[in-house]
């Protein structure tokens, strides 16, 4: 018996499946360390929290501490925001304790440590104060600015921009050294990733701090260096462009949706932005056609947006939606929009396999990684990785976007990027292997 099972075992370890969730065991431990910041660096003490912003983002960074057992101040300009986002609070807590996963006590031990404001001057003796205010460098610029005024000297002031220049926003303050990005993921209490965003002036005690603040609130923290996007979103943008092209070359958003979902992804580009909000993408791609007008699109988003299906939250997006269902229905709508703005373009469509769906999502995350590993925004591989299975629902089993490049082969990952590149709908100039990728190849070594 324990000879066969000993055979079982080997066979088992030997695996793919296997390998990949080993491999997280190691990434997830890698990724709290940073070179050149040492294990010992000393870290400053923190004791109380202010978050700026009551809505979703900020009520749901504010549970994180609560849970933690950190008093947090919300600050909001209008009472009524501050009522809303003290009543989503409640309500989420309300729901564990309804099932089971919450003790009252506990519930109300977490609510007394909440506390609200509408004045920045009642957030000053904070040890860190984080911002959760409106996706806008006018915005934060305002934000930050009362924060260098009040806030205590020593405090971290940290930013929750999802794309924003964290060195812009440090610029704000005379105080740089003390300014992080944290980019917590939506719904903030739930989600595990924790992105953190080093600027140029970031001083090493100040990151050594933040990481050891998202151990205790129980995030995988991930450093990035300062670029659009960081490393999540700015790899997420090549992934959407190819649904884009996709859809305009043939496919319906249901098909790419189920092809990379039976790959393993929780769920697939066209439902992710139903539930992210398709209006989101729509204002970063605004910006982008005045600051990179060579840069490619599908305009089918567009279109999409124009007809004010945003999503869930309107009822329609690239699926239509029945009132309190999740449920994404196929909607002939759309398919129409695509398929005339196909004809628009002079485009036939074609069948296209799962095959080449999964490959043309799947390569753009690497290839773009392998330019933010060149350029070092990120530090590994590995924490590429990270940031994909615990922030993006990249499937566990297959160990994060670069495990699976190396996986597969670096150089049959090369291969068909080079024969995307022929295709004439698609972006040729994007499917060029990044240097690193190219250079890996060559000599035959992999990304982890």
């Amino acid at each position: 018996g324990l000879v066969f099972e000993r055979e079982i075992f080997i066979n088992l370890m030997w695996t793919p499946e296997c390998r990949a969730l080993r491999h997280i065991f190691m990434a997830d431990r890698a990724a709290s360390k940073i070179p050149d910041v040492p294990e010992d660096t000393p870290k400053r003490d923190i004791k109380s929290i202010a978050v700026i912003g009551a809505g979703t983002m900020g009520g749901g960074i504010s549970m994180n501490f609560l849970n933690a057992g950190i008093p947090v101040k919300m600050l909001e300009m209008k009472q009524e925001a501050l009522d809303r986002g003290v009543a989503t609070i409640r309500k989420n807590y309300e729901a564990q304790v309804k099932k089971g996963k919450l003790k009252q006590e506990k519930y109300d031990e977490r609510m007394a440590l909440l506390s609200t404001t509408l004045s920045y001057d009642d957030i000053g003796q904070a040890d860190l104060v984080i911002e959760a205010v409106f996706e806008e460098m006018g915005v934060k610029e305002a934000v930050f600015k009362e924060l260098d005024r009040v806030m205590k000297p020593g405090a971290i002031l940290a930013s929750n921009t999802s794309t924003l220049d964290v060195n812009q926003i440090a610029s704000f303050t005379k105080r740089p050294q003390d300014v992080v990005g944290m980019h917590f993921f939506s719904p903030a209490n739930v989600m595990k990733l924790l992105e953190v965003v080093r600027g140029e002036k970031t001083g090493k005690d100040v990151l050594a701090t933040v990481m050891a603040i998202g151990k205790k609130i129980k995030k995988t923290s991930v450093v990035s260096g300062v670029c659009d996007g960081f490393i999540g979103n700015r790899m997420i943008e090549q992934y959407s462009r190819q649904a884009g092209f996709l859809i305009e070359e043939g496919c319906t958003p249901a098909q790419v949706d189920k092809a990379v979902e039976k790959f393993g992804f929780a769920m697939g580009p066209f439902r992710m932005g139903d539930l992210a909000g398709n209006d989101i993408g729509w204002a970063i791609r605004k910006r982008r056609y005045t600051e990179k007008p060579n840069l490619k699109y599908s305009k089918t988003a567009d279109l999409l947006c124009e007809m004010g299906r945003y999503g869930q939250k309107t009822g329609a997006g690239w699926y239509d939606y029945q009132t309190g269902k999740r449920d994404a229905i196929p909607s002939s709508v759309v398919v129409e929009m695509i398929e005339k703005h196909r004809a628009d373009l002079g485009i036939t469509p074609r069948k296209i396999s799962d095959e080449e769906i999964v490959q043309r999502l799947v390569y753009s995350l690497v290839n773009e990684a392998a330019h933010i590993l060149e350029e070092g925004i990120a530090s590994k591989a590995s924490d590429i990785d990270m940031v994909y299975l615990t922030g993006y629902g990249f499937p566990i089993w297959r160990g994060g976007p670069m495990n699976y490049a190396d996986t597969i082969g670096l150089f049959n990952v090369a291969e068909a990027m080079k024969r995307f590149a022929k295709n004439p709908h698609d972006d040729a100039q994007f499917w060029q292997p990044a240097p690193l990728l190219a250079r890996l190849v060559a000599e035959g070594k992999t990304f982890n």
